[in-house]
C-alpha cells in the first residue's frame, strides 16, 4: 500500500497508545491486516508501514478506521482515527464519513447536496470504493440511535448602536450590504408530509422514465427545501420523524445516481442515508439502505461485498422485522452469491427469503419502503440468480413469472426482467425469441434515462457475440439501429 508524503510532526498520539497497548510495530501491522481480511480487504502492512505512520504517513483509504478498531479492541475503550493523530478520511474517501453526530451529519450530506446541485460534472466522475464499504457498514452495525435530534431556536441577534449582542454577549457586527441570515424553519407535521409526497413523486418518475429524468431536481430540493428543514426547530419526535423522511429522499437520491452510472456519488449518499436512518431510529430503513448498497455492489460485480452488506443488514435487525422485509434481505444476499456463482449458498438464500415471503400475512404492517417487494420481485430475484448461475431453463420460468405479475408501473423492472427472459432464452438455444424480447428491452431503453437499462441491453448484446451472422441476430440489429 503507498502513503501520502510524509509529515514533519512525528505521531505521538499514536506512539503513546502502541506503547499502552504493549505492540510492537510488526504487531500493530499484522493485527491491522488480520482485521482488513475481515472485511475483504488484502492490505499487506508490515513493522516499516507503521514506522512511517509514527515518522507522520497518513495511511490511505478505511486503513485509518482499522487501526483506531484494533486499538478499540485491545483497550477495550472507544477511539477514533483522530484519537491516533490519523485523519478520520483520506480525501479519495470525502462524503464516505459515518458522522458522529446528528449535526455533523447534517453538515455532510447538505454539502453534498450543495456540491451535486451546483451541477458539479467531476462528482459524476468519482468511482465507486468497495474498502469504503467497511467503516460505515460497521458503524451503524455496532451503533445506536442518537439520544438527541431535536433542535432549539437560534441565539437572535439584536443591534445594538452599530453593534450586535447575542444574549448580552458582544459579538463581531456584521458587514454591511451582508444578508441576514434568513429565521430558522419551525418544522411542522405537514412539512414532514410534504417530504413523503415528494419522494414518492419522485420515485414514481425513476421507475417509469429513469433516474436521470428527475435526478437533477431532487437534488435541488434536497438542498433549497429539505436542508433548511434539518436545520430548523424541532422537537424529538418531529425531529426523528424529519430525519427519516430525508434518509428517504437521500438514499433516493443515491438511487437516481446509481441509474445514471454515477457510481462513486450514488455510493457516498447511501452511506449519508444510513447515517441518517440512524439519526431517526429507523433500524429496519437502515437495513434496507445497506440492501440498496448491495445491489449497486452485484452491479458493479463486488460479489463479497454484497453478501457481506446483506449480512450486516440481517444481523442489524435480528427477526424483528415484518416477514416481507426479511424476504427482502435474504434475496439481496442471493444476489450477491448468484455473482459469486455460489450455488449452495445461493439456493439457501433464496429458499429464506421465499418462505419469509410466504409467512407474510394481509395484516401486517409493512413500511411503505418495502411495499415493492411482492411475489413479482420475488420472481425477478428468482430469475437474475438462475440467469447469473447459468440455470436457464429456472430463469426463464422465473423471469416469465415476474413479468406476468409486474405492474406497468415499474417499466424499467419489467425491463430488466425482460432481458433476462432474453438471455435465458438464448442459453437455452432458442435464438429468434431472444433476439424478440431483446429487440423489446432495447425498445423500452430507449424511451428512459437510464444508464443502467442500456447497459442491460449491451450485457445481452455481448451475449449474442457468437451468433452474430445469424438472421436473427441481423433482423435484431436493424430493429435496434432504427431506433437511434
Amino acid at each position: 500500500m503507498t502513503e501520502r508524503p510524509a509529515q514533519r510532526t512525528p505521531n505521538r498520539q499514536l506512539a503513546a497508545l502502541i506503547a499502552e497497548a504493549g505492540f510492537s510495530n510488526a504487531g500493530l501491522a499484522r493485527r491491522v491486516d488480520q482485521l482488513g481480511l475481515e472485511h475483504g480487504l488484502d492490505l499487506r502492512y508490515d513493522k516499516t508501514s507503521v514506522t512511517r505512520w509514527l515518522r507522520g504517513q497518513q495511511p490511505r483509504g478505511a486503513t485509518p478506521a482499522l487501526i483506531a478498531e484494533v486499538f478499540t479492541r485491545r483497550l477495550g475503550r472507544r477511539l477514533t482515527a483522530q484519537d491516533l493523530g490519523l485523519d478520520a478520511c483520506a480525501p479519495v474517501y470525502a462524503g464516505l464519513e459515518f458522522a458522529a453526530t446528528p449535526d455533523e451529519a447534517i453538515d455532510i450530506v447538505s454539502g453534498l447536496w450543495r456540491k451535486d446541485s451546483g451541477n458539479h460534472a467531476e462528482l459524476r466522475k468519482i468511482a465507486f470504493t468497495p474498502a469504503g464499504l467497511v467503516v460505515p457498514s460497521r458503524d451503524w452495525l455496532i451503533g445506536r440511535s442518537d439520544d438527541k435530534v431535536a433542535r432549539g431556536e437560534p441565539p437572535v441577534r439584536v443591534p445594538v448602536q452599530g453593534r450586535s449582542v447575542v444574549q448580552g454577549r458582544s459579538v463581531v457586527p456584521q458587514q454591511r450590504g451582508r444578508a441576514e441570515r434568513p429565521p430558522a424553519v419551525r418544522v411542522s407535521a405537514g412539512d414532514i408530509a410534504a417530504l413523503r409526497s415528494v419522494a414518492e413523486l419522485f420515485r414514481t418518475l425513476d421507475d417509469t422514465y429513469g433516474g436521470g429524468h428527475a435526478r437533477q431536481a431532487l437534488v435541488r430540493y434536497l438542498e433549497h427545501e429539505c436542508e433548511p428543514m434539518l436545520r430548523g426547530v424541532y422537537g424529538e419526535q418531529t425531529g426523528r420523524r424529519l430525519f427519516a423522511a430525508a434518509a428517504d429522499l437521500t438514499r433516493l437520491a443515491g438511487w437516481t445516481s446509481y441509474d445514471i452510472a454515477a457510481h462513486g456519488l450514488a455510493q457516498r449518499y447511501f452511506v449519508q442515508a444510513l447515517r441518517l436512518a440512524q439519526a431517526a431510529g429507523e433500524r429496519a430503513y437502515g437495513a434496507y439502505v445497506l440492501v440498496t448498497m448491495s445491489r449497486q455492489a452485484v452491479y458493479l460485480g463486488h460479489g463479497r461485498e454484497a453478501v457481506q452488506l446483506a449480512r450486516v443488514a440481517q444481523q442489524g435487525v435480528g427477526t424483528g422485522v415484518p416477514p416481507v422485509v426479511q424476504a427482502l434481505l435474504h434475496a439481496a444476499e442471493a444476489r450477491g452469491h448468484g455473482v459469486l456463482g455460489e450455488v449452495r449458498s445461493c439456493t439457501a438464500s433464496l429458499v429464506r427469503a421465499e418462505r419469509a415471503l410466504e409467512a407474510a400475512r394481509g395484516g401486517d404492517e409493512v413500511p411503505h419502503w418495502a411495499r415493492f417487494f411482492d411475489e413479482a420481485q420475488l420472481a425477478d430475484e428468482f430469475g437474475h440468480c438462475h440467469r447469473d448461475l447459468q440455470q436457464f431453463r429456472a430463469a426463464a420460468q422465473h423471469a416469465e413469472r415476474s413479468l406476468l405479475l409486474r405492474g406497468s408501473g415499474y417499466a424499467r423492472s419489467r425491463l430488466f426482467c425482460t432481458v433476462v427472459l432474453a438471455s435465458a432464452r438464448l442459453g437455452l438455444g432458442e435464438l429468434e425469441q431472444a433476439c424478440r424480447l431483446g429487440a423489446e428491452a432495447a425498445g423500452a431503453a430507449a424511451e428512459m434515462r437510464s444508464v443502467r437499462a442500456v447497459e442491460y441491453v449491451r450485457d445481452f448484446e455481448r451475449r449474442l457475440e457468437p451468433y452474430r451472422d445469424a438472421a436473427a441476430v441481423r433482423g435484431y440489429r436493424e430493429r435496434v439501429a432504427a431506433l437511434a
